[in-house]
């Protein structure tokens, strides 16, 4: 990076495309980026007219590397530095810089981008606080809601680097290595870089998410890149190839090309299905966890029960309606005679449901299922598991941080298990700051299925 670089002047101003075509003024911020209100079908259309808008901004990029890091992290931080660096390196090599387009890791890198005469893009969300473009940025997206955010920060990119940062910096990773392992993503290089933040993650997947409950396979993680540093950052993606972007949503398309692209509509199918599927929900409790465990293990045994005492109290258990702990929380709720939902993901036209449901649901997309499995919840129980489990896990814990979700109880079962997740949280509120001391106590851990009634009644 040339010595004098600090006298180039950042952009202005960035050319801002939104589904609104503007930054929301101050009054909207207390509800932007809320979750979606299920019972305001109107909200469809938006949510829609943000994947086209969407799609429609990011087709015109090339050789995309998506760079995600903590909005907190000052600029004499060294994580602040290589991130600036690194995008000043992406720059050179003719790629694009992708970030969320606020402060901290995305401003270093814009910036780094910026000054390097690359192309510098933000895909923005408008929050009250921490999230404003920098100034960096030349071309932006803004989005109302986290989700379609989130699949257009991780759709495009041909590699994905991840700096420390707190709950949506692990959900954007989790969100991603979840994808890619079922198949809706296509693989990509993956770079973590911080070995203090980054070792920890790995040690929990491998001793507990594949060692402990099967749920992860080490192959997986092992492909993954640990750097120290931007230049070997850089080595790592220097040779990603450039994909073609598959986003065709012409408004001017005639019915000689085709009309708009299908998946569109089957969006907002899944969509309207779920907002109706959820109105008829009263008074239930979401249970996730690994498919791994098999029937008659301490975990099996231990959501059976917690199914059963749910109907007993008048709770609806939902499920994503598979096997392992979906199933066995299942099944003690329909055995107990009461609610027992799945919400599940067809695969290639099959459907994989287990035989304790009394209502079910099916997706084709996962970020819509996500939502509909999120939405209505009294309290969210999490059992061991791997990338699905804390994948969902995370993005509960961003949309509470944030405000953007009612406080809701957030139990994790399995001392054992979950220990060193809580230790991490203390280490990303004491040494990285990328957390508030608020934000640990977000989750609670029990051990007995008969705790879970005192979080939740």
């Amino acid at each position: 990076m040339p010595k004098d670089k600090e006298k180039i002047a950042p952009a202005p101003t960035a050319t801002i495309t939104s589904p609104t075509d503007r930054i929301l003024p101050p009054e909207n911020f207390s509800t932007a980026g809320a979750v979606v209100n299920f019972r305001d079908s109107w909200r469809i259309f938006k949510i829609i007219s943000e994947f086209i808008d969407g799609y429609e901004f990011l087709k015109q990029f090339k050789r995309e590397v998506t760079i995600l890091g903590s909005a907190r992290l000052p600029k004499n931080d060294h994580y602040y530095k290589d991130a600036e660096e690194l995008g000043y390196m992406l720059a050179k090599h003719g790629f694009t810089t992708i970030t969320g387009g606020g402060p901290g890791i995305m401003e270093a890198a814009n910036r780094g981008a910026f000054e390097g005469g690359g192309e510098t893009v933000g895909i923005n969300i408008q929050l009250p606080f921490e999230q404003r473009i920098n100034p960096y940025v030349k071309h932006s997206v803004g989005f109302y809601y986290f989700f379609t955010r989130k699949v257009m920060l991780t759709s495009p990119a041909n590699a994905f680097i991840f700096f420390p940062g707190g709950f949506g910096t692990l959900d954007e990773f989790f969100e991603v290595v979840d994808y890619m392992e079922m198949g809706y993503m296509p693989k990509s290089p993956i770079v973590l870089v911080g070995r203090t933040f980054w070792d920890p993650v790995i040690k929990f997947l491998r001793e507990n998410s594949s060692n402990m409950v099967h749920s992860v396979s080490e192959e997986i993680i092992d492909s993954w890149k640990v750097a120290h540093t931007a230049a070997e950052a850089f080595e790592f993606i220097k040779d990603a190839e450039d994909r073609p972007n598959e986003f065709d949503f012409d408004q001017t398309a005639t019915a000689t090309k085709g009309g708009p692209d299908w998946r569109v509509f089957r969006i907002m199918a899944e969509l309207v299905d779920g907002f109706e599927f959820l109105a008829q929900m009263k008074n239930d409790v979401t249970v996730f966890g690994t498919k791994s465990i098999l029937p008659g293990s301490s975990y099996y045994q231990a959501a059976q029960e917690v199914g059963k005492l749910l109907a007993q109290n008048g709770f609806t258990t939902i499920t994503g309606g598979g096997s392992g702990t979906m199933e066995a929380a299942n099944r003690g709720a329909f055995e107990a005679g009461g609610e027992s939902i799945g919400m599940y993901i067809t695969r290639e036209n099959t459907v994989i449901n287990n035989n304790y449901l009394t209502k079910s649901i099916g997706f084709s997309f996962p970020f819509v299922r996500k939502l509909i499995i999120t939405a209505p919840s009294k309290a969210f129980i999490f059992f061991p598991g791997g990338f699905g489990t804390l994948h969902q896990l995370f993005e509960l814990l961003t949309l509470q941080e944030t405000g953007k979700m009612p406080l809701t109880p957030v139990i994790l079962f399995g001392r054992d298990f979950w220990h060193p997740m809580i230790e991490y949280f203390r280490m990303l509120y004491g040494n990285f700051k990328t957390i508030s001391m608020v934000d640990q106590k977000l989750v609670n851990v029990v051990d007995r299925p008969d705790e879970i009634l005192k979080f939740i009644k």
